[in-house]
């Protein structure tokens, strides 16, 4: 027989055969299959990027009757049932029917069920057990405390076709990369001191759109949005790997979140987390009595340091689910990047593990080689279906070939975080200048490796929580001399090669550990220092879009020049980055003690008219406002070598950017 299916309004008409799609339409679930084939087997080989499709919930019309099509993959269970509040929680009413391919696959139309439906998959294992499941691939997800599903059929509008079309240019790599870091619950909130009231979606879009704009960034990068039920995890212990979480709403108000960014011209990144889950009862942990998710050898299955779950990356039907829920968030959110969580704890089988703890793999080394090869994948299914986009990778340590295409047996990232440099930098500004001047080798060390990647220079959440002192209390000195510090690390990071990553509340100077509990010190930008110090980081970004040098070889050696390194005593570095022309390159000097240096003479070439175009002791940015250069004195020194001396007054803990 024919059977009209009507799919989110399009209508497609499938034949039916008795033995595969019969439909009884006197029974509380009709036998209907919504899988072909060949997606079974893209789903068992792991390269079904669009299992959302056809897992979860579906409003269908069927028979001219509307409902709700399930499917769920829960190849150890014996029965399954869909249950809720439609039903009075009852486990026989509601049962799935098992395909009988051995693909392990539970499905069925539940005609006349409405939107908006709370649910939860029933689940009996062969130890005749039962278990309470969350959808795996459901859209939306129950505010927490509650766990349950519910069933939505996602609908948007998009506007941002401009930014759509264009935004290959914005997200390449040699374009400017400035992303400021959000955890959507503590960026701003409703009431001051209340952790259980959140603005929506919408409250945060009227707010965050407008300052991330006026900041000047390019980009911001959301901590985990996808469900979690416990606050404190951030969103880094996630049970719904295709749901929004409903703290701020419901998804559709997501999407016009980041559709009303793409319409200012600012791109999205979302924080994903294929590392790991939590052992929340209604989440993926034993879902069907067994490891069906994750490893069930727990030496590969269970990570010590976050007592979560691996995945198994060796099953390809929990490849399929992974790889699906990254399609999801480009696909459906119309996410610019997705910065993949904790890469080197993936790859590792002896991440944080004792000798004796782990399992060499098959040639005997540390790799956990099917991870290795879905991501490989999952990288080159992610540019190949959505160009200009990019992917990041958290990856703490030194393992080669993070960014390099997956061609030249790399992982294929666009970005790799540069935690080296993060950490070699704090180590140093923590030095009071004296003994700075003994230690420059610290300052300058990035860049005898920045090249090996593709790097992006964070200063993140993670710098600022867990008694690692807020930003500026990472400095040393009286009030006046750790603005001035922090304003040089910002500075540094700036005008250092590579994107730029900024954790919220960093660009103001927060005073205390970052919470995620209550909203950001917004109320010390009455105060100059803090007002002043949001300026200067303002100035970098503008400064940052606006310098081609500063991002269009920010990959290429071309790009940067030390061109004094001969100061060490005096604590005085220079370099030079360079743009498309000549006339577009830009001369940095640094000064890293608290002692000023005024007239101070460099030889530079190729330089005859400089003109200062940012100074951090300038009074705008809380400066002293006594070592400005506003005309510089330039004295050609030699024409056939063309080079020329300039005196430049050099404010302590400062810096100057010449053009």
């Amino acid at each position: 027989m024919l059977i009209a299916v009507y799919v989110n309004g399009s209508i497609t008409v499938t034949m039916a055969y008795e033995d595969d799609h019969f439909i009884d339409s006197s029974r509380q679930v009709w036998n209907y299959s919504f899988f072909s084939n060949e997606e079974i087997e893209l789903f068992q080989k792991g390269h079904l990027f669009n299992a959302y499709d056809k897992f979860g919930s579906h409003y269908l019309r069927v028979l001219d009757t509307d409902g709700f099509y399930f499917a769920v993959w829960a190849p150890n269970a014996i029965r399954v049932s869909v249950i809720g509040e439609f039903n009075g929680w009852k486990k026989k009413l509601h049962p799935l029917f098992v395909r009988s391919d051995s693909s392990g696959i539970w499905e069925g139309f539940i005609p006349r069920l409405p939107a908006g439906a709370l649910y939860k998959y029933h689940i009996t294992d062969h130890h005749e057990t039962e278990y309470f499941k969350a959808d795996p691939y459901a859209f939306y997800s129950e505010l927490r405390p509650g766990t349950a599903s519910i069933t939505r059929a996602l609908q948007m509008e998009w506007n941002d076709g401009e930014w759509m079309l264009h935004r290959k240019n914005k997200n390449a790599l040699d374009a400017p990369w400035s992303v400021y870091e959000i955890h959507l619950g503590s960026w701003m909130r409703p009431t001051k001191g209340d952790e259980n009231k959140y603005n929506s979606y919408h409250e945060i879009r009227e707010r965050l759109v407008p300052y991330v704009k006026a900041m000047g960034f390019t980009h911001v990068e959301f901590m985990p949005v996808m469900e979690f039920p416990y606050d404190g995890s951030w969103g880094y212990q996630g049970t719904g790997y295709f749901s929004a979480t409903s703290r701020f709403g419901v998804p559709e108000d997501f999407m016009y979140l980041i559709d009303v960014l793409h319409q200012n011209e600012i791109g999205v990144i979302l924080d994903w987390v294929p590392s790991h889950f939590p052992a929340d009862a209604h989440g993926l942990f034993r879902f069907d009595g067994a490891g069906t998710y994750e490893y069930e050898d727990m030496r590969k299955g269970f990570h010590p340091d976050w007592n979560s779950y691996i995945f198994n990356y060796s099953r390809g039907e929990v490849r399929s689910f992974l790889l699906s829920s990254a399609h999801f968030w480009m696909n459906k959110f119309h996410a610019d990047g997705l910065r993949v969580d904790a890469v080197n704890s993936i790859i590792r089988l002896d991440f944080s593990r004792a000798e004796g703890e782990w399992e060499k793999n098959i040639h005997g080394g540390n790799e956990n080689i099917e991870a290795i090869d879905f991501l490989k994948h999952l990288n080159n299914v992610m540019y190949r279906e959505f160009p200009g986009t990019q992917t990041i990778a958290e990856e703490a340590s030194d393992w080669p070939g993070i960014t390099k295409s997956t061609d030249e047996n790399g992982f294929g990232f666009g970005f790799k975080w540069m935690m080296g440099w993060m950490h070699d930098t704090f180590r140093y500004f923590k030095k009071v200048p004296e003994d700075r001047v003994k230690a420059q080798d610290d300052f300058t060390f990035s860049m005898m490796y920045f090249y090996d990647e593709n790097f992006m220079l964070p200063l993140s959440h993670d710098e600022v929580v867990h008694g690692k002192s807020p930003m500026i209390y990472k400095m040393p000195g009286n009030e006046w001399e750790q603005f001035a510090n922090l304003r040089l690390l910002y500075g540094w990071m700036y005008l250092h090669p590579g994107a730029k990553l900024l954790f919220m509340g960093n660009e103001f100077g927060q005073t205390n550990e970052w919470n995620y509990k209550s909203e950001l010190q917004w109320e010390l930008l009455q105060y100059d220092p803090h007002n002043k110090l949001q300026e200067f980081v303002r100035a970098l970004n503008h400064l940052y879009k606006n310098e081609n040098s500063l991002y269009h070889f920010q990959f290429d050696r071309k790009g940067f020049e030390w061109i004094c390194l001969n100061q060490k005593k005096k604590g005085i570095l220079g370099f030079k980055r360079k743009g498309k022309l000549r006339a577009d390159d830009i001369i940095v000097y640094l000064n890293v003690t608290n002692i000023p240096q005024q007239g101070m003479k460099f030889t530079i070439k190729g330089k005859t008219h400089l003109q200062e175009i940012l100074n951090s002791d300038d009074l705008t940015f809380w400066g002293s406002g006594k070592y400005m250069n506003p005309a510089l004195d330039i004295q050609n020194v030699d024409k056939k070598k063309r080079s020329c001396e300039i005196k430049i007054n050099l404010p302590p803990l400062g810096l100057v950017v010449l053009k």
